[in-house]
């Protein structure tokens, strides 16, 4: 297909969306919608026929996109980040939209009903979501039975945390949590994702703390696993803290980091609509904080995986975190705000900008942005 056809299809779904659908939504309970379109998206994927529309409509693909981290292979490097499909239910349908690859959950240890509604808030002026589920899943059990049998057409990773209830504040529980998620899940995914930065449970971030880390990692080393590992991290992390936590990992079978979570700072100038005290922010309110933190960590752990995450609404915000050292891109927020064609409409900006700097794979432009540029991904 030309890349004009691909542009004016594109512009025509996200004209309709911005204009006639997201005004529509907007006007409903957000979590309302959410549980709507994950409904929507169930059906989507069942079906053969409407599989191959869904394709038809959003996908985008190009070889400059293509590479293989870890063994993996990724057709593009824009993914969905854990915390949209909470409980696994859309993998059949999320390489339908264009994802090259998805994340998720979290999945805990035990089945979480979240914290109490509302918990979920549309921050229209600030480009953002506040978001307060408190990892609401239906427990590891119960979601690696859904998946058992399952064929992925994209690389899906496993994002874990402990279950958000006031037994896993102290830090053995919580690390057993840990354990028995990762036990259900670790070898079922392409990878998995030690999430240690959800600001929405009880006892808070305890693994943001380098001991209590060093803990956990060295317990979920006791458990086999044939695929990579990540962790992620919160965006409002200092950077000391950040280099113990990474010196930490280093230590131990990880593979790559996630940059980042929410942010629970509300003195940040970007906040342009009223914020509840509670819940963590995603989106532009985020962007700097994770592009600060993806940076650092590009520098601090040569060699290692980065996953950018945070603020993605266009192609160039893509590209800016690949340029400081991601190797792959996750979003969520963009997508609701711009419609499911930015997926799409992101990795061909991404030819268009990789062409214009020279490059003929996405992997080269991977940290040149970087103060340490000369360490390359592997």
């Amino acid at each position: 297909m030309p890349e004009w056809v691909y542009r004016v299809r594109a512009a025509l779904i996200g004209a309709t969306y911005r204009g006639l659908v997201r005004p529509i939504f907007f006007a409903i309970d957000p979590e309302r919608i959410h549980d709507r379109m994950t409904a929507t998206g169930v059906r989507l994927g069942r079906y053969r026929i409407t599989r191959a529309l869904t394709r038809a409509a959003f996908v985008y693909r190009h070889p400059m996109l293509e590479q293989t981290l870890a063994g993996i292979h990724f057709t593009n490097p824009i993914g969905l980040a854990a915390g949209f499909d909470k409980n696994a239910q859309l993998t059949a349908t999320l390489p339908q939209v264009g994802f090259g690859f998805a994340e998720v959950g979290s999945i805990t240890g035990e089945p979480c009903a979240g914290n109490a509604p509302p918990r979920l808030h549309r921050l229209p002026h600030s480009k953002s979501l506040l978001v307060y589920y408190g990892l609401k899943n239906d427990g590891a059990r119960a979601i690696t039975e859904r998946l058992r049998d399952k064929h992925f057409a994209i690389p899906i990773g496993m994002s874990i945390a402990k279950t958000n209830n006031r037994a896993t504040c102290d830090t053995d529980n919580g690390i057993q949590d840990y354990a028995k998620a990762f036990s259900h899940v670790a070898n079922l995914g392409a990878y998995t994702t030690i999430n240690i930065s959800c600001p929405n449970t009880f006892g808070g971030e305890p693994f943001t703390d380098p001991d209590r880390l060093e803990r956990l990692l060295s317990r979920l080393d006791q458990l086999p696993t044939t695929k990579p590992i990540f962790i992620k991290l919160a965006p409002d992390l200092d950077m000391d803290t950040l280099d113990s936590l990474i010196a930490v990992a280093e230590q131990h079978r990880v593979q790559g980091y996630i940059c980042s979570n929410l942010t629970k700072n509300r003195n940040n100038p970007l906040i342009k609509d009223q914020v509840p005290t509670y819940g963590g922010l995603s989106g532009k309110v985020v962007e700097p904080l994770a592009n600060k933190l993806l940076a650092r960590v590009y520098q601090q752990a040569p060699g290692k995986i980065i996953i950018g995450c945070g603020g993605v609404f266009s192609a160039e915000d893509a590209y800016k975190k690949i340029r400081l050292g991601a190797s792959l891109v996750q979003l969520i927020t963009g997508m609701i705000y711009q419609g499911p064609q930015l997926i799409g409409q992101i990795n061909q900006g991404l030819v268009r900008l990789l062409k214009r700097d020279g490059y003929k794979n996405i992997s080269q432009a991977i940290g040149v942005d970087n103060p340490a540029k000369s360490r390359r991904h592997v």
